[in-house]
């Protein structure tokens, strides 16, 4: 991560990946262009890298020029475009290729085809390293594209922030942080998971997120995901980790305005634990803390026996069943221990006592964070 200013901006696209898409674009500008020598204008101050390394590509004879047009205040697109820098040749009759780095409202275009259209050019064409087709709102054809990205304020490679940025080889996307606290809260059985999880949502205003819930809610409702989901599991199979990271991804966006979430039943290995990373950095946001319920077995075994007198479950009347339940849970929960011991985020909490005292403990660790 970076800091410009005031703001923090994450890895994004890198430098390869640009120097990929750039070979694209030359490829097809060149193929369409054939033996013409065009001319290609850059839009300063951004395109500068973007000209620079198209042309070093381009396999044919061409021309360059440039114009200075100023459309930015911050991160903001503006409407008043400034013409800074204007044309000093004739392109009477010639192929006219605009090269710019980034077209994301098309506020500047206005500008750019009253100005070739005055100068009474054969064909105006534009290209684009990168396009933002969510904040698009003018009807100019844009011919050819790098790549689509989504609406986010990005630098690098050309690209500043009030005039730093410019300068580095790769592209960076604005972290805009969401303040949330999103937690991982684990227990073996009989930890009282599901009880301290219902005062801590209310008491920190938090989501819930159970993955039981939420695969039988998606099944019983027949969701696109819920039948992709069941038709593994009548197969015998395990539903792909991707299946329920979008079930997931599609709560989160349920409750996009939530302070937080906390996620019980997920993850379970070291690549679920790195997909929800993944998830969580997509919406600006990360996990904090796993959080772990810490109780020795025998009062578990004890808890679950005297549980199952009313609950009605089979696996909470017989020891041996609730013993393999419970060293299961230890296999699974070692890995990720030490994947979050790794990022400082994991946390053990003493599972024994009231109800009341364990709330204090977790909110203890909650506070801090």
């Amino acid at each position: 991560m970076i800091k410009l200013h005031d703001k923090y901006f994450k890895p994004f696209i890198s430098a390869k990946e640009i120097d990929a898409i750039l070979d694209k674009m030359v490829a097809e500008i060149s193929k369409d262009v054939g033996d013409e020598i065009p001319v290609f204008v850059g839009i300063l101050n951004g395109s500068f890298m973007v000209v620079s390394d198209f042309v070093k590509k381009y396999p044919k004879p061409c021309e360059v020029t440039f114009i200075k047009l100023a459309s930015y205040e911050g991160v903001k697109s503006t409407e008043d475009i400034q013409r800074l820098i204007g044309l000093t040749q004739d392109l009477t009759d010639r192929t006219v290729i605009i090269l710019e780095d980034i077209i994301d409202t098309g506020n500047t275009l206005n500008e750019v085809y009253r100005i070739f259209n005055n100068e009474r050019v054969k064909t105006l064409k534009i290209a684009t390293l990168f396009h933002k087709p969510e904040a698009y709102n003018k009807d100019f054809k844009l011919h050819y594209v790098g790549k689509e990205i989504p609406n986010k304020f990005i630098v690098g490679y050309g690209l500043d922030y009030n005039g730093l940025g410019r300068d580095i080889p790769e592209v960076y996307q604005i972290k805009e942080t969401q303040h949330m606290t999103n937690l991982v809260l684990f227990g073996p059985p009989g930890a009282g998971k599901g009880t301290q999880a219902n005062f801590l949502k209310e008491k920190y205003n938090l989501v819930h997120i159970s993955t039981g819930d939420v695969f039988r809610f998606n099944i019983k409702n027949e969701t696109a995901l819920g039948m992709l989901a069941k038709s593994y599991m009548d197969k015998g199979e395990l539903v792909p980790d991707q299946v329920t990271i979008d079930m997931l991804n599609a709560e989160v966006e349920k409750n996009a305005d939530a302070k937080g979430f906390i996620f019980d039943g997920f993850p379970r290995t070291n690549a679920q634990a790195k997909a929800l990373d993944k998830l969580m950095d997509s919406k600006d946001s990360q996990i904090n803390a796993m959080i772990a319920l810490e109780v020795d077995d025998d009062i578990l075994v004890e808890r679950l026996l005297k549980r199952g007198e009313t609950s009605g479950r089979p696996d909470d009347a017989n020891e041996s069943v609730i013993r393999t339940r419970i060293s299961e849970y230890y296999k699974k929960t070692a890995i990720l221990k030490d994947y979050y011991s790794a990022q400082d985020k994991y946390f053990g909490v003493d599972g024994v006592g009231s109800i009341e005292d364990i709330t204090k403990r977790l909110s203890a660790v909650i506070d801090k964070l």
